[in-house]
Parts: structure tokens; C-alpha cells; sequence
């Protein structure tokens, strides 16, 4: 196999997952890495005993596997290949290209002993449907593009950088694999995401959607990149959209907030937009009215809207939030009566308050952060991540820590 990237957190979770008899479904936004994850598994599987007879791996993408048109041609020549006897490993990459693969795959469990791993494209296959397709005897493992700590280990850099102009670039550029190919040429990298995200917002989406209005979806992506981290509502955004002539409203009924909810569901399917919900702390409930909304990949924000150093502060939200999605936390926005608190980070027996702020230097600045923290009564940790270097790591038990260094820390800190 060619050199791939190490993705140790997701190679972990497939080993944690291994012979249990469930399908595993590697979802996450095109190119990210999925293919490249089961190809580390495979090795995985080699390295650790298991026989190539009892691996089988195929890219259902390849022309080898051509003659395959249906579930019932791609049955009968996966089970010619299963040995007799001992458990065998089926690893299926591109599986939307077989018609009703599903009823495939179920019938592959229960007539042989194997444990199944599958990846697809976000066109065919979308994690709303799995339930109904695999009856529930699955499990999703959802994979994102670089960490920076990967993108430190993945990206090559011509000159000795700081770790934090190394930063700089992982803000800029993003964390698509694909862009190592081509050392930071601005350029170039920019058309290599665009190429991405032209097939996921054109192809995928509208392939799947065929009366989606493409200029419509383009201009919800625009607006969406353009607040990121900001309290946004279909209605608000439709509002916005109709009253720039977007949009217009039939009647006197507002369409536009059902259309633009409708839109972004199609984007959140596709793994490029992710809504966080509120949560109202002293009211233990989730609040139904305005979520924020983080993009897969700060890429291709910068792609579509250009590299703007002004907008730091949304931006390093965008990157926290998709880390304690690595970290496997489920995430929400918080409110403590009237003022926000960045992240609330849940584990079934873990939960973090976060603030997120470019720099807590400034007295104003550190008591705003603070506020919503000191206002929670309860024992769970609080922090506050900046770019600050300081001596001073604690305010009132409130951690303050270096969001770099917070980065590349282990999972569990």
C-alpha cells in the first residue's frame, strides 16, 4: 500500500468495534480519508494474524467489479471468496454502486462468519437511512478531516516554522488530506477544495435532490460560512435572503424558513455543515429556537468566502467544536440566563464548559468570558481556551489554557 496518513483515534474505534456483530459504517464528508482508514485496517488485520484469505477488500468504484450490477451478482462472488472455515473480513469501499447492496450485507451475516466494514458516498448513503436499511444492526463511525495535531504529522513544511505559524496554516488551509499534495500552494489548493466541494454541494446533493434550486443552495452556503458561530434560525436566514430578493415570501407566508431548514438538512447530510442545538443550563432543557452552525472544514469557508485573519475568533470556535467531535463528545451551545456559553461537552459520565476567545488579555475581554462560567454552580470542569501564553492558568478554579496546546493534548484532557 501506498504511505497513508496514521488516523489513530478512528483505527481505534474500528479495533474497538472488531468481531462484534454489528456492520461498521465509516460516514464522513468526501476525501476526508475514509477509504485510506480501511486501507490502515487492513494492514491492521495483516499485522495482527489475520490471513489475506480472509480478508476481503474491495472498492466497489473499481472496474474490476463491473459485471456486479445487482445485490444478487455481488452475493455470489463475495461468497465465492469466503473460506469454509474461520471468521473472514469483509471491507466493502463505494458499496452505493450495487443496487440494494443492503440486502447483501444482511444476508452476508447471517449465512457466513464475517464482521463487515463499509464506506459510501454521501449521495446514496446517508446516515438518516441506515436504521431503516441494516434494521438497526449497525454502528456509524464518523470521521472528519485532519486534527491539527495530524495535519503537524501529515504536512511536510519547507522552511522551520513556530507552532503557531504552523497554526496559522491549518486555519487558513484547512485539514483535507489531499492538500499535502500540493505544499501550501494557495492556489492550487484552493482549486483541489473546490473540486471537493463542487461535487459534494453539485453532484451529491443536487444528484440526489433533483429539484433543489442550485443557486438558492449556493447562496444558504455563502451565508452560512459567512456566521459561522453565530445564533442563526431558518426563519432569520430566510428573512435575510427574502429581503435581498433571494427569496420571496407567497402570500404573505414566510416559505422561506421551511426552505432553508430543507437546505440545510441536505448540507448537514452531506457532512459539510454540522447545527449545534442550545441548551439552557439552569434549565436543564434544549431550547428549540436558534442554533449555530460549523462548517466540516475551514478550507473551504476560505475557499468560498477568501481568508479573512479578522474573523479569528468564529473561527477558532469552528475548530474546537470539530475537535470535541474527535474527542467524541456530543455538543451544544449553552445559556446561563442571558449570557452564552461557547460549548457544554457531554460523555455519559464527563461534561466541560468551554469559552472560546482569540485573546483573554484584555480585562473586559477575560470578564466576559468568564461571566456565564462563574454563574454555573455545579463541579464540573470550565475552561477557557486563547491563543494566550500566560502564567496565570486558573481564574477562580476556571482553567485558562493555550487552545494550541489544548490541541495536542491526549483525548482525555
Amino acid at each position: 500500500m501506498n504511505e497513508l496518513i496514521q488516523r489513530p483515534a478512528y483505527l481505534k474505534q474500528l479495533i474497538e468495534n472488531k468481531d462484534v456483530d454489528l456492520v461498521k459504517i465509516v460516514t464522513g464528508v468526501r476525501r476526508c480519508g475514509k477509504s485510506s482508514l480501511l486501507d490502515l485496517f487492513h494492514r491492521y488485520l495483516s499485522e495482527n494474524g489475520v490471513d489475506e484469505k480472509h480478508i476481503i477488500h474491495m472498492n466497489l468504484e473499481s472496474l474490476r467489479y463491473r459485471d456486479l450490477t445487482d445485490h444478487l451478482k455481488f452475493y455470489d462472488h463475495v461468497s465465492g471468496l469466503i473460506p469454509n472455515e474461520g471468521k473472514t473480513y469483509l471491507i466493502f469501499d463505494e458499496l452505493q454502486n450495487i443496487p440494494n447492496w443492503e440486502k447483501a450485507v444482511e444476508s452476508f451475516r447471517l449465512d457466513y462468519d464475517v464482521d463487515i466494514y463499509i464506506t459510501g458516498s454521501n449521495a446514496f448513503l446517508l446516515s438518516a437511512e441506515f436504521s431503516t436499511l441494516l434494521s438497526g444492526r449497525y454502528v456509524e463511525i464518523r470521521m472528519l478531516p485532519l486534527s491539527f495535531k495530524e495535519f503537524l504529522t501529515f504536512c511536510e513544511f519547507s522552511q522551520p516554522l513556530t507552532i503557531e505559524d504552523k497554526f496559522k496554516r491549518y486555519m487558513q488551509f484547512g485539514g483535507m488530506p489531499i492538500l499535502r499534495e500540493y505544499n501550501f500552494n494557495e492556489t492550487r489548493c484552493m482549486q483541489a477544495l473546490e473540486g471537493i466541494y463542487s461535487t459534494v454541494v453539485i453532484r451529491d446533493i443536487l444528484q440526489r435532490n433533483p429539484q433543489t434550486d442550485s443557486q438558492l443552495l449556493k447562496k444558504i452556503v455563502l451565508f452560512l460560512c459567512s456566521n459561522i458561530g453565530s445564533l442563526t434560525s431558518p426563519n432569520s436566514i430566510g428573512n435575510t435572503l427574502s429581503s435581498n430578493g433571494e427569496l420571496r415570501n407567497v402570500r404573505g407566508k414566510n416559505v422561506a424558513g421551511k426552505t432553508v431548514e430543507k437546505y440545510i438538512t441536505m448540507l448537514k447530510n452531506s457532512f459539510i455543515f454540522f447545527p449545534v442545538e442550545r441548551y439552557d443550563v439552569k434549565g436543564k432543557r434544549l431550547l428549540k429556537t436558534l442554533n449555530k452552525h460549523y462548517i466540516v472544514d475551514l478550507g473551504f469557508r476560505n475557499m468560498l468566502l477568501g481568508y479573512r485573519d479578522a474573523d479569528r475568533g468564529h473561527i477558532l470556535e469552528n475548530i474546537v467544536y470539530l475537535e470535541l467531535l474527535r474527542r467524541e463528545y456530543r455538543v451544544t451551545i449553552g445559556k446561563v440566563g442571558n449570557v452564552e456559553i461557547d460549548f457544554i461537552a457531554e460523555k455519559p459520565n464527563d461534561r466541560i464548559y468551554i469559552q472560546v476567545t482569540e485573546s483573554m488579555l484584555s480585562p473586559e475581554t477575560r470578564e466576559r468570558e468568564l461571566r456565564a462560567l462563574r454563574q454555573i454552580t455545579d463541579h464540573y470542569r470550565k475552561m477557557v481556551l486563547s491563543l494566550d501564553r500566560d502564567f496565570i492558568t486558573s481564574f477562580d478554579g476556571i482553567q485558562s489554557l493555550n487552545l494550541i496546546d489544548w490541541l495536542l493534548k491526549d483525548n482525555d484532557q
